[in-house]
């Protein structure tokens, strides 16, 4: 009885030298006088030609190669067409082929041997795919974790590090404080001795949201044109950036320059006081011979804890955040978002870093606290004038159209501005342990290089620039403070004059 394992690798021999076969007819089914085989069915060779036909030859004309010296049932020989050149790459390739796949039988065996390692092998890789895959899900969810701890970390640290960074820069100049003069000029002011020259032309620049407020700055003005002073309100964009501001504001004061031949005396509130600043920074060869002094007014020349705490990058809702600005500024009061960007710390940062205040002109840096008391809600502000429309009254005289005369009634429009900006400080404070008008904390509103004005009274952000609505004729008012802040830096520049 013949060996089945050897039986089975000859059959095996057999199917693969059939496929050989098969594929070369194929390829070559064009190519005249392709190869034959002959088959040796125990001692009687069987030779199939191409065209699908078959003969027997005698085994002298055969070259035998057995699969195995003995117990081998089948034998194959192969012959080339003496047609056929002995040089053609196809037959070449098939030899190469048919070579490789005489053992395929045992191959065969071996690759089915090892479907068990295969299957082993291919449950190994699945599983480290699974393992790689919910180690990546893992990572993902730690992160998320980090970063929204993160997020909630920055969001509860907020503007603690960066509030008063110009007292911390040591490349800052120091401040000098001047409280003391400007209550004794407030006093002469407000006992009738008005000191202020007419050799100037005082300039009120105007801060944020000033376009929305038509009496902002207006009493003072008033205050002082009546005294025979040249007074003028910048004509800005109050919601534009700072950059913008700084280029008007150029424009502008050349002009007045120019039209008037005198000096002009800045008086900049908030924000104004910024662009201002900006003005002189980034155009101080064209405005140091035109600019006496900068006066600011609760401005946020190292940045503000409100604007920041909103636009702040990464924390808690800062994309929302942004967008819901972005349709207030943008689209409501067609602003620029920018204008509240160039108050942030890290603006402010950059902004100061790359543009110097000019050293020969004097600056006075005012800055207040508000008041968080309770009945600072009953507090109004008289921020505009809402006139009524045009009614006919009947005159004196004839029945004719003159005897009717039109006549129109303004009524104050007031708003519990006080009101906010004391749950703003209350805020600041609370959170921060900071003193502030409600907008801007007292540390970030003092200047380097700047005399320092501190008041004795509390004010918010809005008291300089709109009138209450219920004044106190033993307390000085807007315009007064303002007067004797431009006295004092009147006073400022003749003393420098002098030291040069």
């Amino acid at each position: 009885m013949e060996d089945p394992f050897l039986l089975l690798a000859t059959v095996s021999s057999y199917i693969a030298q059939q496929f050989i076969q098969f594929i070369e007819d194929l390829i070559c089914r064009e190519i005249p006088g392709w190869s034959e085989y002959l088959v040796d069915f125990g001692g009687l060779l069987v030779n199939f030609t191409s065209d699908g036909g078959c003969r027997t030859v005698p085994e002298a004309c055969s070259f035998p190669s057995r699969v195995s010296d003995t117990g081998a049932s089948f034998r194959f020989h192969t012959r080339r067409s003496s047609n056929l050149n002995d040089n053609l790459p196809v037959n070449s390739i098939l030899e190469i082929v048919r070579s490789t796949l005489s053992y395929g039988g045992f191959r065969l065996i071996f690759e089915g041997l090892m479907l068990p390692v295969y299957g082993l092998k291919f449950t190994w890789k699945l599983t480290l795919a699974s393992w790689r895959c919910f180690i990546s899900h893992i990572r993902y969810a730690l992160f998320r974790v980090q970063s929204i701890i993160s997020r909630v970390r920055k969001t509860l640290r907020g503007s603690s590090d960066d509030i008063g960074w110009l007292q911390q820069a040591p490349e800052m100049a120091p401040v000098v404080d001047g409280s003391a003069r400007f209550r004794e000029l407030l006093q002469d002011i407000r006992n009738g001795q008005h000191t202020l020259p007419d050799s100037f032309v005082y300039l009120l620049i105007p801060g944020f949201f000033s376009n929305h407020g038509p009496l902002y700055f207006v009493s003072t003005k008033k205050f002082f044109s009546k005294m025979g002073l040249t007074c003028h309100i910048a004509k800005i964009h109050s919601e534009a950036s700072v950059e913008q501001n700084a280029w008007e504001l150029k424009q502008y004061i050349e002009e007045l320059h120019w039209g008037s031949g005198k000096h002009v005396m800045l008086l900049g509130h908030s924000k104004g006081g910024v662009d201002a600043a900006a003005a002189l920074s980034k155009y101080c060869h064209d405005l140091k011979d035109k600019v006496a002094g900068l006066a600011f007014l609760q401005s946020p020349y190292g940045g503000t804890p409100v604007a920041s705490d909103i636009l702040r990058d990464g924390q808690i809702a800062d994309k929302e955040t942004r967008r819901i600005m972005q349709f207030l500024i943008c689209k409501l009061i067609k602003g620029d978002i920018r204008a509240l960007e160039d108050l942030t710390y890290e603006k402010r940062k950059e902004f100061i870093k790359n543009h110097k205040l000019p050293d020969d002109i004097p600056l006075i840096s005012f800055h207040s606290e508000a008041s968080i008391a309770l009945n600072v809600i009953a507090t109004m502000s008289h921020i505009a004038h809402a006139e009524l429309p045009w009614l006919p009254l009947h005159g004196f005289g004839d029945d004719d159209s003159e005897s009717f005369i039109k006549a129109g009634c303004k009524v104050p429009v007031i708003v519990p501005v006080s009101a906010a900006l004391a749950l703003c400080a209350l805020h600041l404070q609370l959170r921060y342990g900071e003193k502030s008008d409600g907008l801007v904390t007292c540390r970030d509103a003092e200047v380097p290089g700047s005399v320092v004005v501190k008041p004795d009274m509390k004010l918010d952000h809005a008291w300089m620039v709109y009138s209450s609505w219920r004044k106190d004729p033993n307390e000085p008012e807007a315009s007064e403070m303002c007067e004797a802040l431009l006295t004092m830096l009147v006073e400022l520049g003749k003393k420098r004059k002098k030291l040069c």
